[in-house]
């Protein structure tokens, strides 16, 4: 257990997002035996003035004026900062020598930032989580001179478009100079691993409690009144990127007594997507994290249909754990980080297996294995995770840093 110290937590994804974040939740555990600091990533130029009418940059944009603090409390040990400073918009330049350039001036920036902020916490001799940043992070070790350095893994961020055009040059070199790599998943341990030694699987964490309804008080929400049973349901963002449409309506078209039920932002391509013609596919949209659980509760089998790529094979996703925890039945595709859960959850690799899991996860929803999803979810709280995550740090560190 690491007690007692001051931890810098800086993410790709800002506190005040409006989805679910390992490293909020992280950062919200660390903050019950240390004092931490959030850092939001800073606003780069391009995004300031293409979107200066969304809330969230309006509010970004008083704060870089002084009209509102760029230092916010949280929590009795937690506090948010937004960057004051305005980052240039480097990632269309095409080269490479180039953009190293310019985004260590961003991190210098950044870093200015950041001394800032821990000056007016006081804080000294801390550690520094960067959860996945590997731009901006770049320079942190060199500006900030942390006691401790930790990178944190947990999508396949390289294979994504516009990571992967300086990314997959620049984390490999990241990795590699942090003290400890910390990997929600066995693949990205594996890959983490031939650029450092410290390269540790953590696994991943979940509001266990949020998604508890042993006293069956979450009720699933009016809309279902008019959804015919049985459920088989989604929760997330739907995005091709990750999900694949085409089983989707395959499903929808060989099951029509099946509702197919979607909850969750739609990119393009699920707007435009066939499954809107479709009579038996529900689309319920956009819903408050805190809401979630009762649309789960709707659910007779709940499902992850993956499509199997470079960024999604090693891919934990956190909503296996909260469908878990609900106590219900899971299909969801194969794959290596899904391994773990292939005692509690219903793994296909086709079409058609998904056709046979799903009924089977229909037949067979027996009390015990009810309690068996809830029980394996549980060991997976965030409490745990975090507990992991100093475990890790510790045994990777002992040599260079007494811990006592």
């Amino acid at each position: 257990m690491i007690k007692g110290k001051d931890i810098i937590v800086f993410s790709i994804q800002p506190y005040d997002i409006e989805i679910g974040s390992n490293c909020k939740n992280i950062a919200l555990d660390f903050a019950k035996d240390n004092r931490v600091l959030y850092v939001n990533p800073p606003l780069d130029r391009i995004t300031k003035i293409k979107k200066r009418h969304r809330p969230e940059i309006q509010k970004r944009i008083k704060i870089s004026r002084g009209e509102a603090s760029d230092l916010v409390q949280i929590t009795n040990n937690l506090w948010n900062l937004y960057p004051k400073d305005t980052i240039e918009s480097i990632n269309w330049i095409h080269s490479h020598h180039v953009f190293k350039i310019l985004n260590k001036r961003n991190g210098s920036i950044l870093s200015g930032n950041i001394k800032s902020a821990i000056d007016r916490l006081g804080f000294s001799d801390y550690i520094l989580f960067n959860d996945s940043s590997m731009f901006l992070g770049q320079y942190l070790k060199e500006f900030l001179q942390p006691k401790l350095y930790t990178y944190y893994v947990r999508d396949f961020l390289v294979k994504v478009p516009y990571w992967k055009k300086h990314g997959a040059k620049l984390e490999p070199e990241l990795i590699e100079k942090v003290d400890v790599v910390l990997n929600n998943s066995q693949v990205y341990a594996d890959y983490s691993a031939n650029y450092n030694e410290n390269s540790v699987m953590v696994g991943q964490g979940c509001d266990v409690e949020m998604f508890t309804d042993s006293g069956n008080h979450i009720k699933a929400p009016k809309e279902y009144g008019n959804i015919p049973a049985p459920v088989v349901g989604y929760v997330g963002s739907l995005t091709s990127l990750r999900l694949d449409i085409k089983l989707l309506e395959f499903i929808a078209h060989r099951k029509p007594e099946w509702s197919i039920v979607l909850v969750g932002p739609e990119d393009e391509d699920f707007k435009n997507s066939a499954l809107h013609q479709l009579s038996n596919v529900y689309f319920l949209g956009r819903k408050d994290s805190q809401d979630l659980p009762a649309y789960i509760k709707g659910f007779d089998v709940a499902m992850n249909p993956q499509v199997v790529n470079d960024i999604t094979v090693g891919n934990y996703p956190r909503k296996i754990d909260e469908y878990l925890a609900m106590g219900k039945p899971i299909v969801a595709t194969y794959t290596k980080a899904m391994e773990m859960f292939k005692e509690h959850v219903y793994l296909g690799d086709t079409k058609q297996d998904y056709l046979k899991l799903i009924a089977q996860g229909l037949a067979d929803n027996s009390a015990n294995k009810k309690e068996q999803r809830i029980a394996f979810a549980k060991s997976h709280s965030w409490r745990n995770n975090v507990k992991c995550i100093y475990e890790a740090i510790i045994a990777s560190t002992k040599r260079q840093i007494s811990w006592n």
